[in-house]
């Protein structure tokens, strides 16, 4: 079995999230819905010790929103080739591993390793280096991504309970035809880990990935319009729940547009 790389941050993260906007230009809770999104996907593990604080970041980051301009919107992707270095993580999954071994081929970086930051599918975010960080996650806010909306997002109960929603999309803008993904993710999670590098500690997450699904094809001239539904697991509550959806050319390639939507159990 592969092992990741576990990289040690030389600069603490919290304080990089902090000089990512100027004093005056923190973006407010409630930021225009004309804010760029940005995709950041954290790949990251409770069996690594070097993982926590990339964890606290993305929290951060994800509560903060500090980025002038526009939405981060983020994804805690648990990878599972940690599972036996003593704790098996119960986020992980393997098609996440999948994923961000897909990355690594596309990207040409190497091999696995966690923390690992994904920007819009193109740019891997070094979590070490403040001006690169601030750099690329400027930049990002400036380009114009096409539109992705989450209508009716709903859960009904049941057995199993349903999670519903409409998704739309317009593929005027883009040259080439692109895939639109879901993912139903926890809005927050909490851990105690028992053994393993982090053992006797109790870890936080955000917008952590329970499901990634491929819902469709965005055809280059052509609007996108269907209805979503995704059965839930057992368990889940459904006030901590949000739905992600992203439109990410082949390969994996660039991601051209998100959003993001809470959800709420119907009738609320």
């Amino acid at each position: 079995m592969r092992r990741a790389q576990c990289w040690l941050f030389m600069l603490p993260l919290l304080s990089l999230l902090a000089r990512v906007s100027a004093p005056g230009q923190t973006q407010s809770a409630d930021a225009p819905k004309a804010a760029t999104p940005i995709l950041i996907e954290l790949f990251t593990s409770e069996g690594c010790s070097s993982c926590p604080p990339a964890d606290a970041w993305l929290q951060q980051l994800d509560m903060s929103q500090p980025i002038p301009g526009a939405q981060a919107i983020v994804l805690s992707e648990h990878v599972d080739y940690w599972d036996h270095e003593g704790w098996k993580d119960p986020f992980s999954a393997s098609v996440l591993t999948d994923r961000q071994s897909a990355y690594v081929r596309a990207l040409g970086a190497g091999s696995p390793y966690t923390p690992q930051a994904i920007m819009n599918g193109t740019t891997e975010l070094r979590l070490s280096e403040q001006a690169q960080l601030n750099r690329v996650l400027l930049q990002a806010a400036k380009v114009q991504r096409l539109p992705v909306s989450i209508g009716a997002a709903s859960v009904a109960s049941g057995s199993p309970a349903l999670l519903r929603a409409h998704i739309d999309a317009d593929g005027a803008s883009i040259k080439h035809n692109a895939d639109i993904y879901a993912v139903i993710a926890l809005d927050h999670a909490e851990s105690q880990v028992l053994r393993g590098e982090n053992g006797g500690r109790r870890l936080t997450h955000a917008s952590v990935a329970l499901d990634l699904i491929k819902i469709g094809r965005l055809e280059k001239g052509r609007p996108f319009s269907q209805d979503f539904q995704a059965k839930l697991k057992t368990g889940l509550d459904p006030g901590n729940l949000r739905l992600v959806v992203f439109v990410q050319e082949p390969g994996p390639g660039g991601v051209l547009g998100a959003a993001l939507q809470e959800i709420r159990p119907s009738g609320k």
